[in-house]
């Protein structure tokens, strides 16, 4: 039966097993599984909810959902902490979709909140925001539907909310959770599928469309240059971060 774990990334790690260099901070700090695989990266300034699978066709069903239109089953919510106090225009810009290199953005959910209405209690991020005591601060709770590179971080410095810090909060049918029932940072939950959960998901026989064969990623290379592996990365294409 399928699982995904749901880890709660802190500041500074990256979204990856690979240590490029001693001091480097990865998934193979806090993980000793290394046929797990990530649904939807975060760079390494971004926080909160990240997704790993050890399945190919629920991997794909996370990052790529089959169902069409804008639902907030399909969408990734982010919590936004911008410079300055969003105008009524601002909001409805990022609402509505900004131009950007690669592309107006499709219409994203989006509502300016106080820190009170946050749906998780914050916590104390290594390094701190920067903060001028000039300007003030304020949150955005942000739903997108779509996953270009940096997008969040794109949108709201196009409209002019420059951003001090990004957490991601929910992904599909999975949060962080509550203040009540809150995953901590560097903590993980480990979520066993049934098969009534995989088939809304895209994953399985009563499945009407066709989506990848489910199989087990095999465990990556200690040895970047590995013969066996050099086919599988020239595949590989760039998955964006947030």
């Amino acid at each position: 039966m399928a699982n995904v774990i749901l880890f709660n990334k802190p500041y500074g790690v990256h979204s990856q097993f690979r240590k490029d260099n001693d001091d480097m901070t990865t998934l193979a700090d806090f993980f000793v599984d290394k046929t797990l695989r990530v649904a939807g990266r975060l760079d390494k300034d971004s926080e909160g909810l990240l997704i790993l699978t050890d399945d190919g066709a629920l991997n794909h069903a996370v990052t790529t959902p089959s169902n069409k239109g804008n639902t907030k089953e399909q969408g990734k919510t982010y919590l936004v902490q911008v410079e300055n106090v969003p105008t009524a225009e601002q909001l409805h810009q990022l609402s509505s979709g900004v131009p950007l290199k690669d592309g107006k953005t499709l219409p994203a959910v989006v509502r300016h909140l106080s820190e009170d209405e946050l749906p998780i209690e914050l916590w104390q991020r290594n390094p701190p925001i920067r903060e001028r005591k000039s300007i003030p601060t304020s949150w955005l709770s942000m739903t997108i539907f779509e996953g270009k590179n940096r997008q969040v971080r794109r949108m709201v410095a196009h409209v002019g909310l420059p951003c001090l810090r990004l957490i991601r909060y929910q992904v599909g049918q999975w949060s962080l959770g509550d203040k009540a029932h809150q995953l901590g940072v560097g903590e993980h939950l480990r979520i066993q599928l049934s098969d009534d959960e995989l088939i809304k998901l895209g994953v399985g026989k009563n499945n009407p469309t066709k989506s990848p064969k489910t199989r087990k990623f095999p465990p990556k290379s200690t040895k970047p240059n590995h013969p066996k592996n050099r086919h599988h990365q020239s595949n590989n294409k760039k998955r964006p971060k947030f």
